[in-house]
């Protein structure tokens, strides 16, 4: 496992540190997102953030701002008031203990064992997805046998010399050859010793439903300034509360969209159909939530939820 690692494992920037600040930040990115996703977005938070005191004196609004894009915003939040209580409890020091980083907001037990063994050697399995369809393979039982098997199973095949390296391999083995369908099984270390070589019944994915939404673009000139009109979603908003967006239509115009997209989210595809609106034509906002007009320079330093993004990008007012 770790000969192949040396050999084929993807240089990427969180492997070139053992930081453990910049290796929880690329663990909670990787968290339901894709490393091709994460990688552009960690390389920017980094530079804004490039040290647990420095996230911790910033405001949440330009944390959740550096994390647009990524989704699951509640990570965000959390890494935030986590490096708060790094800051306030532990002297600004990530814990080398597994037990003490499980006591930090947001952190639990892949993180943790992923923090201690890559960045201090503290030899602890991980056992995220990707490991746990190797081990699944490896043990030709199928996914059924829970997390308290598999944490047991990893424990007993990591290297507890090269720890971190190891946990790594595993992840890699899974993210890049025992992937879920069609498994590049001819290609893998641990061949020899696979039950399954190949595909295994897995669990069924939840079905997609889909949303029909409508958002409206409200712009304006402003001492010769392009702007558009934001709304910011409550607080006590169910999905993504403070983050920023277009106004959301009620009532269809009668022109037709400027464009229409899908946006995928968790288990829903949202179906937008985004329209021109003059000003007096925006709904009511709703109940505490806030509206702002922002020119095209502000929208890159804003918290926005990804189908608006998307929507800005269409129109050329933000980078691709």
């Amino acid at each position: 496992m770790l000969r192949w690692y040396g050999e084929h494992h993807r240089d990427l920037p969180w492997r070139r540190t053992q930081d453990p600040y910049a290796i929880w930040i690329s663990e909670i990115m990787l968290q339901q997102t894709r490393v091709a996703a994460a990688e552009g977005h960690y390389q920017r938070f980094m530079k804004r953030f490039p040290t647990v005191v420095a996230l911790a004196l910033a405001e949440l609004d330009d944390v959740l701002a550096h994390w647009s894009g990524l989704g699951y915003y509640r990570r965000a939040r959390m890494l935030h008031r986590a490096a708060q209580v790094i800051v306030s409890e532990h002297g600004g020091k990530i814990p080398r203990d597994v037990m003490t980083l499980r006591g930090v907001p947001g952190i639990g037990p892949y993180t943790s064992a992923a923090i201690a063994s890559i960045a201090y050697g503290v030899p602890v399995a991980v056992v995220d997805g990707n490991v746990e369809r190797v081990l699944a393979r490896l043990d030709g039982e199928g996914e059924q046998r829970g997390a308290v098997k598999w944490q047991r199973m990893a424990q007993a095949w990591l290297d507890e010399e090269r720890p971190g390296e190891f946990n790594q391999a595993m992840m890699e083995l899974g993210a890049m050859i025992c992937v879920p369908r069609g498994p590049r099984c001819l290609e893998c270390p641990v061949y020899t010793w696979c039950k399954t070589r190949g595909e295994h019944l897995v669990g069924k994915r939840a079905p997609m439903r889909s949303v029909e939404v409508a958002y409206g673009v409200v712009e304006r000139t402003r001492l010769r300034k392009w702007q558009v009109l934001l709304e910011q979603r409550p607080d006590n908003s169910k999905q993504m509360p403070g983050l920023w967006e277009l106004p959301l239509v009620t009532e269809l115009p009668e022109a037709e969209p400027v464009m229409t997209l899908r946006h995928a989210i968790t288990t829903t595809n949202y179906y937008a159909r985004i329209f021109r609106l003059r000003a007096w034509q925006t709904p009511q906002r709703p109940r505490g939530s806030r509206r702002l007009w922002v020119h095209q320079e502000g929208l890159e330093e804003m918290a926005l939820t990804g189908l608006t993004r998307k929507v800005m990008r269409r129109l050329g007012k933000m980078r691709a």
